[in-house]
């Protein structure tokens, strides 16, 4: 009887083994960048390591124009093969870019002339690897990447001759380099960036520097500009010429194959040189894709999921592998990067860590930076450091850092909200008391006219300061975003309210005071007889006429009735301004039923999660659920808007799971509905932090009973501390609706 049991045990637990192992799928091989290439997502199979300085891509939208990714699943044809710099998801622009092109034949140089047909069933697409037929020359092009440096591998049909390798860095017109070296087997090159948004036009301070190393002798070269090419004229300059490039051709080539060794840089051609050979060197193509796809591996697999569905997993991993392209690394493989805002001078980061660039910080204060608060503490707080850096070297934190430049592109003081969350849930990898005088000089400090116009310190601070709001007759000129003076005031409100926890950390309890007094600046614009948010003149009266519901001026993209609950720091004070949690309850409803929720854009992101403060719980399982189910997809049309440099889908990961930052600055969590029976996050210290929630299923999501290492949980938060720790947190799930967690208390 003994004996049975133990084979009855062991028949069991080899059951439950195989069951875990068949679940657990190589997450790698479970992304699909094509999600989110069709226009609205303006995501792109970005081909390289996670936060590389470029990504390689193929290109079906040549040039470097606001708005247009570099790649479009809809396009029929591609023009060449990008080292990218394009912002994952925006609608900003590529920059400091470099497009290679295999052809053969006659040489035809502009982008429209060389364009070749491909077929998508042609293309193997992963964020480590990339290939596709070009039907016209008859050649497969395969490409791999590190963070600097990228190795393409090129196969031409043996009979197609002659071959030929095109260059082209999209420069401005009268800018940019271009040299053929033959007997080095090189091309090199520069693109100028220049500045859009504040200071449009004038130039970012640096250039996009490359190194291209080709195999075989070629047989013939040249460079070109603008329809004119020279045979044998090996440099071309920028002057005179709309557009300008370099090639080189060759007759027979070993095995009918070309490879390229591709190192880039911000600072320099010895900089793109060092990063080739310290990331490549002598690495064939093969050595450096298996490295690049190691390196992708461990990065997905520090979340594992089990249960849900294929499409669900598939889902959940190209979130990951989006939310894991930006901010980028800036710096030179030795830590050498350029000075923020056209300062002028090189720096270093500290030895084994990084500068990183290009903040989408409107959109990912939110949940993409707290979401590395977890996964990856580290390179977040390199992160910070980063926005400390350049609030040194330009004087102010800037609001929305890209190129490396002052931009004011959105609104709010979010690098604040950053910088505080990273501290609140223990960060320390980077010069505190620096970014405790940068966040108070934000907060306090109105930089002289001309720095003002370069696009430094806050928008309207002065008449926030004076009035407690900014009122409907500031208009902001100097800004890309002006007016929207409601929607300033509530986000600068949070925003003092996330300074006001910082300084009192640190025992700055006048200056915590008196932050902590502004916070409650979103009462100024709303509307007590409405309910609503309002525009408000300086004089103290409202706007007229006034719809909720309708897009003003005055609010960032969006409508009031969705602004109205941007009070993070305060829900429960909102709550009472509101009527009660009943009149809350319905005003949320109201806007999820007259279908003015919008997920496709930021204003809507933490709105689902606001019932919990109410007392509703299973109204925020059911409508995050919905969300969830109804507004993210499969396919190239899978996202629901901009990818906002990985927020849509920080939202997507951090909601799957269970849990989301309601108002980051705070160690809080409100607790959704969990898409899969277990989440394991494996952090870096070693902890793993594990959600169960046994049965959960598309028609199983609401909650109705919630413990935390085996105890019940009172409330609906969780916090940052236990996921830290490693705790368990067990969700009861039930396909009906229980309001049993309690609401969320006051931060």
């Amino acid at each position: 009887m003994l004996e049975r049991r133990r084979n009855v045990v062991l028949a069991l637990t080899l059951a439950a083994c195989a069951v875990a192992s068949a679940q657990r799928q190589d997450a790698y091989a479970l992304v699909d960048p094509r999600i989110g290439t069709a226009h609205d997502g303006q995501t792109f199979p970005a081909v390289g390591v996670p936060f590389a300085m470029t990504n390689w891509t193929p290109e079906t939208r040549p040039a470097e124009i606001k708005c247009k990714s570099p790649y479009y699943d809809a396009d029929t044809t591609l023009t060449g093969f990008r080292g990218s710099h394009w912002l994952s998801g925006s609608c900003t622009q590529d920059y400091g870019s470099v497009t290679v092109m295999p052809t053969t034949g006659v040489l035809h140089v502009s982008p429209t002339d060389r364009a070749s047909g491909f077929r998508h069933a042609s293309e193997i697409m992963h964020p480590g690897y990339y290939a596709v037929n070009e039907d016209r020359y008859h050649a497969r092009v395969e490409m791999t990447g590190s963070s600097h440096a990228s190795v393409m591998r090129i196969h031409f049909d043996e009979k197609t001759a002659p071959r030929n390798l095109i260059v082209q860095p999209y420069v401005h017109a009268g800018e940019g380099y271009v040299e053929v070296r033959p007997e080095a087997h090189e091309i090199v090159g520069f693109n100028p960036v220049h500045r859009i948004y504040i200071g449009a036009g004038e130039s970012a301070g640096f250039s996009g520097y490359f190194v291209i190393r080709y195999t075989g002798e070629a047989s013939g070269a040249g460079t070109w500009c603008g329809t004119a090419v020279h045979e044998g004229v090996d440099r071309q300059e920028g002057k005179g010429c709309d557009a300008l490039g370099g090639y080189v051709r060759f007759g027979k080539l070993a095995k009918d194959t070309l490879t390229l060794h591709i190192g880039m840089s911000f600072t320099s051609l010895e900089e793109a040189r060092k990063n080739l050979d310290a990331e490549v060197g002598a690495k064939t193509f093969d050595e450096v894709r298996a490295s690049t796809e190691k390196l992708w591996r461990e990065w997905l697999h520090r979340i594992e999921v089990q249960g849900g569905t294929a499409d669900q997993r598939v889902q959940f991993y190209t979130a990951l592998y989006h939310a894991s392209l930006s901010p980028r690394v800036a710096s030179d493989v030795d830590g050498t990067y350029n000075g923020f805002a056209q300062e002028g001078k090189l720096h270093k980061a500290a030895a084994g860590t990084a500068y990183y660039d290009d903040f989408s910080l409107w959109d990912t204060f939110r949940a993409l930076h707290p979401l590395l608060t977890i996964l990856d503490p580290e390179r977040e707080g390199q992160m910070v450091q980063s926005l400390v850096d350049k609030g040194e070297q330009g004087g102010f934190l800037p609001i929305f850092p890209a190129w490396n430049s002052y931009t004011q592109e959105m609104i709010g003081d979010h690098a604040v909200a950053v910088i505080g969350d990273a501290y609140a849930k223990g960060l320390r990898g980077f010069d505190v008391q620096s970014a405790y005088a940068l966040v108070m000089r934000n907060a306090m400090g109105l930089p002289p006219a001309e720095e003002y116009a370069k696009g430094k310190g806050r928008r309207a601070l002065e008449s926030y300061m004076h009035y407690g709001f900014v009122p409907l007759e500031d208009h902001i000129y100097e800004a890309f975003h002006r007016d929207e003076q409601v929607s300033r005031t509530l986000e600068y409100a949070y925003d003092d309210f996330v300074a006001s926890r910082f300084a009192r950390a640190l025992g700055h309890n006048s200056d915590a005071d008196v932050l902590l007094m502004r916070s409650r600046n979103w009462r100024h614009v709303f509307d007590p007889a409405m309910g609503f948010v309002r525009g408000r003149h300086a004089d103290g009266s409202w706007v007229s006429p006034f719809d909720p519901a309708k897009p003003a001026k005055y609010i960032t993209e969006g409508l009031p009735w969705q602004y109205t609950f941007f009070v993070p720091q305060d829900v429960p004070g909102l709550i009472h301004a509101v009527g009660g949690e009943k009149a809350f309850v319905e005003k949320l409803d109201g806007l999820f039923d007259k279908g003015l929720y919008e997920q496709g854009n930021e204003p809507s992101h933490a709105i689902a999660y606001l019932y919990n403060s109410a007392g509703a719980p299973a109204k925020t399982q059911q409508r995050v659920h919905e969300i969830l189910r109804t507004q993210f997809t499969v396919g190239a049309a899978g996202l629901p808007g901009n990818d906002d440099a990985g927020q849509m889908s920080a939202w997507y990961l951090l909601s799957a799971m269970g849990f989301y930052p309601v108002c980051p600055g705070t160690t809080a969590y409100e607790l959704g509905t969990p898409m899969f029976e277990r989440v394991t996050i494996h952090q870096p210290s070693g902890k793993d932090f594990a959600i169960e929630a046994p049965g959960a299923s598309t028609t199983r999501f609401y909650v109705a009973q919630a413990t935390l290492d085996g105890k019940p949980l009172h409330g609906t938060t969780v916090d940052h501390a236990d996921i830290v720790r490693g705790a368990r947190l067990t969700l009861t799930t039930s396909a009906d609706a229980v309001n049993s967690l309690g609401s969320t208390p006051q931060p």
